[in-house]
């Protein structure tokens, strides 16, 4: 089967960590790359959301105490795109049937790895295709309303015409040449618009153009009306394409056209007569471009409905031959309100519509409340006499996902009846992406708890043991790492993906490195020799005083440099390999090792080695899910280890879960084991942490 060449993410809501990585080995085993993460709770799904939403939800049936629904529920909160997929280990059609009315978009059986490579490879493709559709609806969109501007709405006659023949023609043409409608045109050859002393040149050139030859920009001649009469023009022809067939956009010009008027006609398109405000025309025009840029990634535009209070009792007090002066007025304030760049049209009999750009939520809420106070603090003169208004504004906040100017419409007329309902004289704008903003304030939570942990040793460190199979002098320890919160310790996939995008994980691991080599030296009075395996992130690699730094701290401390072996992912090492490489060589200097994580996961693992002097190899965890009854992977252990003995390197297997894979892992040479199969980790020393 084919690879993906994208990275999903991937979010399985499964109770079982031993499950939920059976799942990725497969993935990654058919050649899916994935990002994974697992939920148990509601409160781990609706941070994942949060945090890194996912592409792709799988469910376990079977193993799992949150149910379908509930999963659903949360991603649709999200108000993004993802398919839900359910999966077990034995599909029965209840349960099939059962899941597909929760909301999963595909059923997968878990004990088949090619059903499970098929159904994520299709849904992810699936969700490519949709996200891929919404942007070329919206460019679409753009393309028609461009066209039918300017068939329609040009002052200028056009019209497309393929091999000859008439397949398209606006308005303004019909009526240059006196025809009723484009059925009498249409299928008429374009010759004959042209008068008789022109019509051999003309045809001269329409054999040119059929040749592949280039039209000329501008060609005089003179026209022939459906009734015979002719008239002097100037014809453009512009390439185009009409239904998919490429075609000749042929515009008839009056050579005695008055720009001027032109212009003001054009205005005049575009406004409505009683307010001077956009007419509704131009203003859903407007609308579709604001959803063409939403859908292209703009963001902090709002769709504003405004509809005066009781207006049908207004015009019966001030008499209904009042109504545009009243309207007229209500037009001015909504002038003196809006500021630059945003649009301003009427759209219904006293309903108006705002088209904001520019302005976040808040400001966007702001400003509508300031609306609301404007009309009832305004006094509306309607001839001689004065009245006072009250407005209702619905509205809502435009994204990629409701970028259609019809969806737009209608969810901003559903919060203006909404709050017409609840007495008139309110305010109510729908947010979409309320949940993204949610996700913002938990962001500075998280930021806030991680700065005030550094601040106040609010950190913890666990180790856990990583035991030779050959009998390697002294004790080997993968330091890893927890954040005290106010319930309990917080593991570190809730809190280090926030501390890597905003910035603080340089910090950490300056107090990870710092903390761990002052329990090394407690350990090393107490006669123990011990290696450290610290986790280290790019962001730090930046960072051109570290390796002094770590020089000082075990100097300080009276400790050896290859105490420490500093370890990050093969494919974060693959997007930073200069400063890898930089990083690396320099802990040669102070006597310190590096390692590799997640080795063998990429293409050519071990072209690694050429740039980067690795002293371990460890094994991606991929390889581990069900060793024992996995040929291919044990084959490919192997090889690695193989490979790895023969560059001089040591291989680390992580994640051993079982005792037949120890057995199997000594056999394929693997010099160091891991898992909580051997040891679950434990705090450091107490006084240390």
């Amino acid at each position: 089967m084919t690879k993906l060449n994208t990275l999903i993410k991937l979010l399985i809501v499964d109770d079982s960590v031993e499950s939920a990585e059976q799942i990725i080995s497969i993935l990654r085993n058919g050649g899916i790359a994935v990002r994974p993460a697992r939920a148990t709770n509601e409160a781990e799904l609706e941070s994942e959301f949060t945090q890194q939403p996912p592409d792709l939800v799988v469910v376990t049936l079977d193993g799992t105490s949150l149910t379908m629904p509930q999963v659903r529920d949360i991603a649709e909160r999200s108000g993004r795109d993802v398919a839900l997929i359910a999966t077990a280990i034995k599909l029965v059609d209840d349960s099939i049937v059962q899941a597909f009315k929760d909301g999963a978009r595909a059923a997968m059986l878990r004990t088949s790895h090619e059903h499970v490579q098929m159904v994520v490879r299709r849904e992810y493709e699936g969700l490519i295709m949709r996200r891929s559709v919404r942007r070329l609806e919206a460019a679409l969109r753009e393309s028609e309303r461009r066209g039918d501007a300017l068939l329609d709405s040009s002052r200028d006659p056009i019209a497309f015409v393929h091999e000859g023949m008439h397949v398209r023609a606006n308005k303004a043409y019909l009526e240059m040449f006196g025809y009723d409608s484009f059925e009498d045109l249409e299928g008429m050859s374009i010759l004959d618009m042209i008068a008789a002393s022109d019509a051999d040149d003309f045809k001269a050139l329409l054999k040119r153009l059929s040749k592949g030859e280039k039209p000329p920009q501008r060609l005089n001649l003179k026209a022939q009306r459906g009734d015979g009469t002719t008239f002097d023009a100037a014809m453009e022809f512009a390439e185009a394409s009409f239904e998919g067939e490429p075609c000749q956009q042929i515009t008839f010009r009056l050579q005695a056209a008055d720009p001027g008027l032109n212009e003001k006609l054009d205005e005049l398109r575009t406004k409505d007569l009683v307010t001077d405000l956009f007419n509704r025309t131009h203003t859903i025009t407007e609308l579709e471009n604001a959803c063409a840029r939403a859908a292209n990634g703009t963001i902090d535009q709002t769709l504003l409905l405004v509809e005066p209070d009781n207006f049908r009792s207004v015009l019966d007090n001030i008499g209904i031959g009042n109504a545009d002066l009243l309207l007229g007025d209500i037009a001015s304030l909504l002038r003196k309100v809006i500021g630059e760049g945003d649009i301003a049209g009427r759209v219904g009999d006293h309903l108006f519509a705002l088209l904001l750009g520019k302005r976040d939520a808040d400001a966007t809420s702001k400003f509508a409340q300031r609306l609301q106070a404007a009309f009832a603090e305004h006094i509306f003169e309607v001839g001689k006499r004065s009245i006072n208004l009250t407005a209702s504004i619905g509205g809502v906040l435009l994204g990629e996902k409701n970028a259609r100017a019809d969806t737009l419409m209608a969810d901003a007329a559903t919060a203006l009846r909404q709050v017409q309902t609840e007495g008139g004289n309110r305010v109510h704008i729908h947010d979409p992406s309320a949940q993204d903003k949610a996700a913002a304030e938990a962001t500075k939570r998280w930021v806030g708890l991680i700065d005030h942990a550094l601040a106040n040793d609010g950190f913890v460190l666990y180790h856990q043991p990583i035991i030779s199979l050959h009998g390697a002098e002294g004790d080997y320890y993968e330091i890893l790492l927890r954040m005290a919160g106010p319930k309990g310790e917080i593991p570190p996939g809730h809190f280090l993906p926030i501390a890597e995008r905003n910035g603080r994980m340089p910090a950490i691991d300056r107090w990870v490195i710092s903390k761990a080599i002052q329990a090394i030296a407690e350990r090393e009075r107490a006669g123990h020799r011990t290696t450290f395996f610290i986790k280290l992130t790019p962001q730090s690699l930046e960072d051109q005083t570290l390796v002094p730094w770590i020089a000082q701290q075990l100097k300080t401390e009276r400790q050896r440099g290859d105490s420490l072996v500093f370890e990050m992912p093969e494919a974060k090492v693959v997007t930073s390999l200069k400063q890898v490489r930089a990083f690396a060589k320099a802990l040669e200097q102070i006597h310190c090792q590096f390692a590799l994580e997640q080795f063998g996961a990429g293409l050519n693992s071990f072209q690694l080695l050429k740039h980067v002097p690795a002293h371990y190899l460890k094994i991606d965890r991929h390889f581990m899910a069900d060793l024992p009854k996995q040929k291919e992977n044990q084959e490919k252990v192997k090889d690695i280890c193989n490979q790895a003995h023969q560059a001089g390197k040591l291989t680390v297997a992580e994640f051993v879960e079982d005792a037949a894979s120890m057995s199997i892992l000594f056999g394929c040479g693997v010099n160091f084991v891991q898992g909580n199969f051997l040891q679950e980790p434990e705090k450091v020393l107490s006084h240390v942490a």
